[in-house]
């Protein structure tokens, strides 16, 4: 039987209404594509942590620790899940004629392709193999650079020591920004204009093949999320990056928020940014991908100029933002559209038409997230932590709960913000580690890029309702506790 050809948003949204394939997101956490699974009927998230203490309809979380090695990333986590019993008995409990259904990761490696396949779950995304190729930063600017993409000024070569870095890079001037092929930007960027730094970071370049070395700019940081469609590349509004405040992170350079609002940069800024985003997603599918993508561009404060700063061949921090902001209230979240690739369902979508619309300042709110980091030295028990739901600031500015709910359009006015629960009562908490996610409505940057007064009571006031005792770590049987779970959760 011939299946119908969506050719509206109407059509798109009962397709998804009326869903019958069982569709999971299995990660760390919900928090990527936190709201998806009001769009999409049978949609499931499979987190290792549950956030909202089972008062979630649609997460499970297996009750029961099962025996496994030391996390050392996301990819782990999620072949741990994929071998639990609780959790390869609930999948195969919502099978439909015999097919357990389709599967999406933040992260994933073959390791963790093989283990779905062997469930009889298919991944809806490109292989691990591509990911990794396009997710490798050398290669993003090679990619750029078949794309007519600008990049920041820059040169790719190996690194012998400090004097070979000066001779490379050269035509770069003094001051460099260095990143490694993989990785945290916040953990894998570093900044050097003297040998003294570099040695700093010395044993992670040499240790290297390539490294993309760049000409260090006066920039401020944007998001860009699109989808590689059969139609053409979909581009969702760009937003400001929050990035390096010391109340979020204790990494210079490290992601921690971001702002979609009305107007986001000027409109040449964002005019080219979009068309860099199409460009960019035509060339990926060349390269055989399809699906959701993420770009960090970089606005030069100097010259006004637009560069490419790196790839996420993925959904992203930012995807929780792109998918609740009323330009996909009004239509649909842009990840459903990487759904319908994957779902192999006829349907027509002129794409620059609907990038336009929705870059339309009047279907742009005003949104803001928080990424909050432990930002100290230390190694400390978490004895209390505050839980996921709405929050609301009292004028003395204390923060004090509202009510549990699983959706940030809960919140109303600028004294209300959702929070999402990452580190709970008996954690840890470390350098680096992930507390939550603040989420509210407004923004929480000046126009010159510093974290507003508001922002920072909100980060007090969310701090104040956690409780730790310091641990000693002379008296620790794993002095490498720190390390082992010091990886990127978002």
């Amino acid at each position: 039987m011939n299946q119908k050809v969506l050719t509206s948003i109407a059509d798109i949204k009962e397709f998804f209404k009326s869903n019958t394939t069982p569709i999971y997101f299995i990660s760390a956490t919900n928090f990527n594509l936190l709201g998806i699974d009001e769009w999409i009927s049978n949609f499931k998230y499979i987190s290792h942590i549950d956030s909202f203490k089972g008062l979630h309809p649609n997460l499970f979380s297996p009750k029961e620790e099962v025996p496994h090695e030391d996390f050392t990333s996301i990819e782990d986590i999620n072949n741990y899940l994929l071998t639990h019993p609780e959790v390869i008995d609930f999948i195969k409990s919502r099978s439909v004629n015999g097919h357990p259904g389709k599967a999406l990761f933040l992260m994933f490696n073959e390791k963790t392709e093989e283990l779905a396949k062997a469930i009889g779950l298919d991944v809806c995304f490109p292989s691990s193999e591509l990911r990794t190729f396009l997710d490798n930063k050398v290669n993003t600017n090679r990619t750029a650079e078949k794309a007519g993409v600008a990049c920041v000024p820059y040169v790719l070569s190996s690194v012998t020591d400090f004097a070979h870095l000066r001779k490379v890079s050269e035509k770069l001037g003094e001051s460099l920004v260095v990143q490694t092929p993989f990785g945290d930007s916040g953990h894998t960027t570093f900044f050097i204009s003297n040998e003294e730094e570099f040695n700093l970071h010395k044993e992670e370049i040499i240790a290297e093949k390539e490294v993309k070395i760049m000409k260090r700019i006066n920039c401020r940081g944007t998001a860009i999320e699109g989808c590689v469609t059969k139609h053409g590349t979909l581009v969702a509004p760009l937003m400001t990056e929050l990035v390096g405040f010391k109340e979020l992170t204790p990494y210079k350079g490290g992601w921690c928020g971001n702002e979609i609002y009305p107007n986001a940069f000027k409109q040449d800024i964002r005019e080219k940014a979009k068309i860099y985003t199409q460009r960019f997603g035509d060339q990926l599918r060349k390269e055989g991908y399809k699906g959701y993508f993420e770009l960090d561009f970089l606005i030069d404060q100097d010259n006004g100029e637009v560069y490419l700063g790196e790839l996420n061949p993925r959904i992203s921090g930012a995807s929780s933002i792109t998918n609740h902001a009323q330009f996909a209230m009004t239509d649909v979240p842009l990840f459903l559209f990487h759904m319908l690739e994957w779902l192999d369902v006829p349907y027509e979508i002129n794409t620059q038409e609907l990038t336009e619309r929705w870059a339309t300042a009047a279907n742009i709110d005003s949104w803001s997230q928080l990424i909050i980091k432990h930002t100290r030295k230390t190694l400390e028990l978490v004895t209390e932590a505050p839980t996921s739901g709405i929050w609301e600031m009292k004028k003395n500015g204390k923060i004090v709960f509202k009510k549990m709910d699983a959706h940030r359009q809960s919140v109303v006015g600028d004294n209300q913000a959702f929070y999402l629960q990452i580190t709970q009562k008996d954690d840890y908490f470390y350098e680096g580690a992930d507390l939550g996610i603040l989420v509210m409505r407004g923004r929480l940057m000046s126009d010159d890029f510093e974290l507003s007064e508001r922002g920072k009571r909100w980060i007090k006031g969310l701090r104040a309702h956690y409780q730790s005792e310091m641990i000693d770590q002379g008296v620790l049987t794993d002095l490498d506790l720190m390390e082992e779970v010091g990886f990127k959760m978002m």
